[in-house]
């Protein structure tokens, strides 16, 4: 039997679309989750592109036990990472929940909020060492969990991560199952998806354009 599941997503101005939405596809899949929205404010937020926005149908004050909560990252998240008000709620939450989990720099958010010390974690690759600084043991990983703390890599990780999960929390049938149910079957035509794979002029392309003095993450 499957229980009854609420997911807090904290969605953000400039927020990078897929680590929101990927884990959104496969945790809303469960029979029974609940996944909410939550924002400083109610409303509309933009994406770190400005193209796409995402509506946040409940405020901070609105959700205050959620069994899951999920911080994504993006632009925004350096934000958040000095928003004592986010800050705060993230601390409550997390006192409650089951489990706390963030996709690429949301790691760097928990890490403001004092909820990494001395625990195992992950981020985007160019990111790691600030990870550190806030207090973390930046391992590196796809997808790292240290009790109920589970952080996930850049971006695309965010899929991986819910379905490990949905298969701590619900079974491995059940994740199994979701990951049939979105076709979840990566074939990546490069072998360029991590610093260890891409050619270095690639690597070196992308710390100057995403990294802690660039435009992204």
């Amino acid at each position: 039997m499957i229980c009854p599941v609420q997911i807090a997503i904290l969605i953000f101005d400039k927020l990078t679309a897929l680590d929101a939405i990927g884990p959104y596809e496969v945790l809303r899949s469960v029979p029974g989750w609940e996944v909410r929205f939550v924002a400083p404010a109610k409303g509309e937020v933009r994406t770190d592109s400005g193209a796409l926005g995402l509506s946040a149908d409940y405020s901070l004050e609105e959700v205050s036990s959620p069994e899951i909560v999920l911080v994504p990252g993006g632009k925004g998240s350096r934000v958040l990472m000095k928003d004592e008000a986010v800050l705060s709620w993230l601390r409550a939450v997390d006192a409650k929940t089951r489990w706390t989990t963030s996709v690429c720099t949301g790691s760097l958010v928990l890490g403001a909020a004092g909820l990494l010390e001395d625990k195992r974690a992950t981020c985007h690759w160019l990111f790691l060492q600030q990870l550190g600084e806030l207090g973390a043991d930046p391992v590196g990983g796809r997808v790292v969990r240290d009790g109920k703390m589970i952080t996930a890599a850049g971006v695309s990780a965010g899929i991986d991560m819910a379905l490990q999960l949905v298969g701590w929390e619900a079974g491995p049938e059940i994740a199994q199952a979701v990951q049939l149910g979105i076709e979840y079957d990566p074939q990546p035509p490069f072998d360029a998806g991590s610093p260890a794979k891409a050619p270095a002029p690639i690597v070196e392309a992308v710390r100057a354009a995403t990294g802690p003095g660039g435009g992204g993450a």
